[in-house]
């Protein structure tokens, strides 16, 4: 009707997971790059033996600035990411528990530790990385693998299902990684560094997933403008 005011078109929130996913690995990769054209690490491939950890990518010259500008904007984007996440399993019809979203900020938060801390030396220092990135990457494995059991409940209940069956196998690949830890002791370190570098990418490829899932189920906000 004349005079009435129009809606915005729907905004698709499919692209924040995408950019989340996306970010950090474009981080850790440049910081490779840069930290080994600048000559702070040897040139070699991070996904093999015998090469550099994500950490050590960062501590140094320009990957310093690139490390934690990208992940204090991954850190950020995550906070948001869980809050909306939680609502989308509620629009299909789960019960999500309102601690995801503070398991989500705590997981944010303790990424913000491990990359504030880095590259300073000391034992606290060294503790609070530690801590950062065990505390981000587990809580993370979790909320991921939370929301594909609450897709079980849900019209999106075969994409859970697949979900949940690579979070059994990422946890596998972690598990193995410790027992290998175990068995070869001081021979392990040659491969340490590698399998990081593998957890991390098979973690994020969840996140690509679930973008895949926000967009297939029509994920959006819209604006109405108010009257007067």
């Amino acid at each position: 009707m004349p005079g009435q005011p129009t809606p915005s078109p729907a905004l698709s929130l499919s692209p924040l997971v995408w950019f989340t996913a996306i970010l950090p690995l474009v981080t850790m990769h440049l910081s490779w790059l840069l930290a080994s054209w600048e000559g702070y690490i040897h040139w070699c491939l991070p996904y093999w033996a015998d090469c550099t950890s994500i950490s050590k990518t960062g501590r140094n010259g320009l990957a310093y600035f690139v490390f934690k500008g990208g992940m204090i904007a991954t850190a950020t984007q995550l906070v948001a990411l869980w809050i909306l996440n939680r609502h989308w399993l509620r629009s299909l019809g789960a019960e999500p528990s309102r601690l995801m979203p503070v398991l989500g900020a705590i997981a944010s938060v303790a990424l913000l530790i491990y990359t504030l801390s880095l590259g300073h030396a000391g034992d606290t220092f060294r503790l609070l990385r530690r801590f950062g990135v065990v505390a981000y990457l587990g809580l993370s494995f979790i909320l991921l693998a939370l929301t594909a059991h609450h897709l079980l409940d849900t019209r999106l209940r075969s994409s859970g299902e697949k979900m949940l069956a690579y979070s059994a196998a990422l946890l596998a690949i972690a598990l193995f990684s410790l027992v290998l830890d175990a068995w070869l002791g001081k021979a392990y370190d040659r491969i340490e560094d590698a399998f990081e570098w593998w957890l991390i990418l098979l973690l994020n490829i969840q996140l690509f997933w679930l973008a895949r899932l926000w967009k297939r189920s029509g994920l959006a906000i819209s604006i109405k403008p108010g009257t007067e």
